[in-house]
């Protein structure tokens, strides 16, 4: 679906998701979330009554919400664990590659780099729990005991957060494909 043609709600939802991952939270003004929303100023508080600090909750949640299906993409076809990290760490890297590899993790750049309140970091906490528990569902799937999912799950979201750091900083994307060779399973 063209993004033109998608509701203001949507619109809204998904440039401030772009434009915060671009240049974080307090780095974009109201009206240029409008603009690149090509939505009227009043719709951004008929849809989200307490603003940008709503608006980027439905963002990073939205943000969320893809990558949860990228780690569901990744697993799918897995033949074990670390088959579904190998092609993760390479869909993470290629989306690294298209995004122009200055843009931080749209979870972090929204909420952990927005205002200092216990909401945006609860909510953080909130989705990135979420991508623990959807890998470790995967790694019960695949012949882990729960407690070695989890585990392994929580490493790999570690490796991942981390190693995007440092692939920025490099500009290399192949940091993020060699992660897989550093995830160690719990025995």
């Amino acid at each position: 679906m063209k993004t033109d043609t998608l509701p203001t709600r949507d619109r809204l939802i998904r440039a401030a998701a772009d434009l915060f991952r671009r240049r974080g939270y307090h780095g974009v003004g109201m009206a240029e979330l409008l603009e690149a929303a090509q939505a009227p100023k009043g719709s951004l508080y008929h849809h989200f009554p307490n603003g940008k600090s709503d608006l980027a909750l439905a963002a990073a949640s939205w943000a969320s919400d893809g990558m949860t299906a990228v780690i569901d993409a990744s697993f799918a076809e897995a033949t074990d664990f670390p088959d579904g990290v190998r092609t993760l760490c390479h869909k993470v890297a290629k989306f690294f590659d298209l995004s122009g590899q200055a843009e931080g993790c749209p979870i972090t750049a929204t909420l952990l780099d927005g205002p200092e309140n216990a909401e945006f970091r609860q909510h953080a906490a909130g989705l990135m729990a979420n991508w623990v528990d959807t890998t470790t569902a995967h790694g019960v799937r695949l012949g882990l005991s729960e407690a070695e999912a989890r585990s392994a799950s929580e490493h790999m979201l570690l490796l991942l957060q981390g190693g995007w750091t440092v692939a920025r900083s490099q500009a290399n994307s192949d940091v993020l494909r060699s992660l897989p060779d550093r995830l160690t399973l719990p025995h």
